[in-house]
């Protein structure tokens, strides 16, 4: 069950109702409502159980020295991190992962994953620790760390996905580690928060912006609203109706005790005023365009850009940007991390 589940989540594929019900995506045959059912529950399902992917890539791979370190979450949930160390540097950034990911990536070039995502173009490998080598070699301290139920951190909250709610926890956790290590609680300092990363991070921001007020910049591909990639799932099934919408909303909050409308990073980034940089993939089909404008335009932040990924469909090509075309973001932080 995890399994089918999986291909239901926010990043993920539209295979599910096919594994699950003999149905696929787009078939002109209308599905029955045991079928929809099983749909519906699915998706909400997948707020509570996904797999768990192990870190499958370590520093070791590009030589860079790194100390495994573990810190408390605003909360106290224990948070496991690497923090590479850059001699001669006053800079630090922050960097967490999207959804499902973990600070090492997500091997989803590899099963149980590889089936599940394909259908997207995504079953390939992301690993974020070239990354890490990159900002490294640029002069950067970096802390990765894996948040609540990912990775080799804590398990908290009943294992639920919030969108970034209780995930700010983990935020505010991770600033509070850096100011706490002697070596580093004077350094500039930056954030690289990714996806649900970057949700977590604006949440954080709009319930204690004082604790972020010398945060330089934000660097923060892939922000996402809960609603959209659900009303495109939904689409894909050809579950347009408004009753569908809000039978899965419904079953979403009786999962996580928060609706679809809670689970949006469009009010909190009206309290974000650091100067903050977007990247999305523009033809990503697993979202819209539409929701990650909408993000971007209600940025309060003056010092704003966005950043639209061209010739892919694939959302996990925006996962990879960085270190593909690592130029353009280095030179948006070092004009405010210098």
């Amino acid at each position: 069950m995890l399994l089918q589940t999986l291909c239901t989540m926010v990043l993920a594929a539209l295979p599910f109702a096919q594994a699950q019900t003999g149905s696929s995506p787009n078939n002109t045959t209308p599905m029955n409502e045991t079928a929809i059912e099983a749909t519906l529950t699915g998706i909400a399902d997948s707020y509570r159980h996904w797999v768990e992917a192990p870190l499958f890539h370590w520093p070791e791979e590009v030589g860079l020295e790194y100390e495994n370190v573990t810190f408390p979450s605003e909360d106290g949930v224990p948070l496991e991190a690497w923090f590479f160390p850059c001699k001669g540097s006053s800079k630090v950034l922050i960097a967490n992962h999207p959804r499902l990911f973990n600070r090492a990536g997500l091997p989803s070039h590899m099963e149980p994953l590889a089936s599940m995502l394909h259908s997207v173009g995504n079953d390939l490998d992301v690993n974020f620790v070239p990354d890490y080598k990159i900002l490294h070699d640029a002069g950067y301290n970096v802390l990765a760390y894996d948040f609540r139920n990912y990775g080799q951190s804590g398990r908290a909250n009943g294992i639920i996905y919030t969108a970034g709610r209780f995930e700010s926890r983990d935020v505010i956790g991770s600033l509070q580690y850096i100011r706490s290590r002697p070596d580093t609680r004077n350094m500039t300092l930056g954030l690289f928060p990714r996806c649900m990363g970057a949700n977590a991070a604006f949440f954080a921001i709009s319930r204690a912006p004082k604790l972020f007020e010398d945060v330089r910049v934000i660097m923060a591909p892939q922000p996402i609203s809960e609603s959209m990639p659900n009303r495109v799932q939904l689409a894909a099934f050809g579950l347009t109706d408004p009753q569908y919408y809000d039978r899965l909303n419904d079953m979403i909050f009786w999962r996580t005790n928060h609706r679809m409308e809670q689970l949006t990073p469009i009010p909190w980034v009206r309290s974000v005023q650091i100067p903050t940089l977007i990247y999305q993939v523009r033809n990503d089909i697993t979202t819209r365009p539409e929701d990650v404008q909408a993000i971007f335009d209600s940025l309060a932040a003056p010092d704003k850009q966005l950043i639209w990924i061209e010739n892919s469909t694939r959302r996990w090509d925006g996962y990879l940007e960085f270190q593909r075309r690592p130029q353009v973001y280095l030179d948006w932080l070092n004009t405010y991390m210098n």
